[in-house]
């Protein structure tokens, strides 16, 4: 896709993220609409994946390490073909397959269940080390917040990828500063972050995780970069295209009203006009 067409689809995707948090009364709208063009770019342009075989032994693979991000996820894996999109307003429902986290046992195109924090590199970095063991080809992408990234076991992972050279690893932090406490500096902030993962014999790139051309760019140097793992530091802003929500902590778990979501709505609408 072109990155203008990719534009458009990042603005699809965060429509069905709120949609998706409106009809369950409940979710995380805040992280999710921020990574929405690390979601897009990912699953629409980067990624060796096909909707109808989600479970084919070649694909890449990714893992939702910060697991409540959920919405955005289920969106683009929605658009994308994987399963359809009016079943994102079944979010969170009694019965529903869409769950609150990520569970690859009933969802389409999920690589991995998540949702304790801190948890989902360590799976990420043991499918890499497979594929390594294995002669694959394939690559294994992990999004990471960066409030998660205080948890000790993100670094335990990162010090056993850069020490195995697991450089079919791409590791993304979406660093939009705040977490369900407040900002990183009031809770325990993993800064400086990309020195952390320098010192752990990461490639490092710092980009803007809403520019789509950065994304690409991005990526491509970490598919290009051998012999280590790369890590993207990529700054976002949380709840991204919505007026009300955007930079404000209090939208990171906590789902809009009607009237909220109409305007939240009719901002994405009028974006999607600019696009």
């Amino acid at each position: 896709m072109e990155i203008q067409e990719l534009r458009r689809m990042a603005n699809e995707v965060r429509k069905g993220t709120l949609t998706a948090v409106y009809h369950a009364k409940s979710g995380h709208p805040g992280g999710s609409l921020g990574a929405c063009d690390i979601f897009t770019y990912l699953f629409f342009e980067e990624m060796n994946i096909d909707p109808k075989k989600p479970d084919d032994p070649d694909r890449d693979r990714f893992v939702l390490s910060k697991g409540h991000c959920a919405p955005g996820y289920y969106s683009a894996l929605a658009n994308r073909g994987f399963f359809p999109v009016k079943d994102l307003e079944t979010l969170r429902h009694t019965g529903s397959y869409l769950q609150g986290h990520p569970d690859r046992k009933h969802i389409p195109g999920v690589d991995m269940s998540s949702g304790s924090l801190g948890q989902g590199i360590s799976a990420a970095v043991g499918m890499a080390l497979a594929g390594k063991m294995d002669g694959k080809n394939y690559r294994v992408y992990t999004l990471l917040g960066d409030g998660e990234s205080e948890e000790g076991q993100v670094w335990e992972a990162a010090m056993f990828a850069g020490n195995r050279k697991l450089d079919n690893l791409c590791v993304i932090v979406d660093n939009n500063g705040l977490q369900i406490d407040g900002t990183l500096e009031e809770v325990n902030s993993p800064m400086p972050l990309a020195e952390k993962f320098e010192a752990f014999n990461f490639h490092v790139i710092k980009i803007d995780g809403n520019d789509m051309e950065a994304i690409a760019a991005a990526l491509a140097e970490a598919r290009a970069t051998k012999g280590v793992p790369t890590a993207i530091i990529a700054k976002t802003v949380k709840g991204k295209g919505v007026s009300y929500m955007e930079n404000s902590v209090g939208w990171h778990g906590k789902a809009p009203n009607e009237e909220q979501y109409k305007v939240g709505m009719a901002d994405l609408e009028k974006i999607g006009e600019s696009l």
